[in-house]
């Protein structure tokens, strides 16, 4: 699914915009997970781990999101430079379609300026353009209180946890927390 671009102003005045991927943008989004990787512990890679992302394959990752009529990525940039990104998808499945999932990452640089909320909001807006999706799922990593927070500002409730499931490379254990948003 193809979003156009939207403008806004971060907290410190600067404009962004949020809009879908296009081919000029492999090289930033892939500098962008390598560095989002590699800035918290709440990413689910480590920086040595974004090999598997090339040109090609973003390429096509692209080209299919933006011809998707279940999936949407928007890529929040400033001066050319991807800063955040969120991706929902749902499903056709009759039993799951009210279901869609949510993923959201932010460079360091640019939390509490609004990126955050925007993406998010901008992705609620998404949802609540199809009728057959009845609730929001996303995932966090145990300690990222400041996602935690973004969530619940946005009506998100957790529903689960899972114990020990990310594993650092120090050998520290973590859970994962479900969270839910229903319409």
């Amino acid at each position: 699914m193809e979003i156009s671009k939207i403008l806004f102003n971060l907290k410190s005045g600067s404009e962004v915009e949020i809009r879908s991927p296009k081919e000029s943008d492999v090289e930033k989004v892939i500098s962008y997970l390598f560095k989002t990787a590699g800035e918290t512990e709440f990413i689910y890679r480590y920086p040595e781990e974004c090999y598997i992302y090339t040109p090609e394959k973003e390429m096509l990752l692209f080209k299919k999101i933006n011809e998707s009529e279940t999936e949407a990525m928007l890529l929040c940039l400033k001066d050319n430079e991807v800063i955040g990104d969120c991706r929902i998808s749902w499903n056709k499945r009759i039993k799951t379609k009210h279901r869609a999932n949510l993923s959201i990452a932010v460079l360091q640089k640019y939390w509490s300026q609004g990126v955050g909320s925007k993406l998010l909001s901008e992705a609620i807006n998404i949802v609540n353009n199809n009728k057959d999706i009845l609730q929001i799922e996303l995932d966090f990593v145990e300690g990222n209180s400041r996602a935690r927070a973004l969530y619940e500002k946005f009506g998100f409730r957790i529903t689960g946890v899972k114990p020990s499931a990310i594993r650092l490379r120090n050998g520290k254990l973590l859970n994962e927390y479900s969270m839910v948003k229903e319409f």
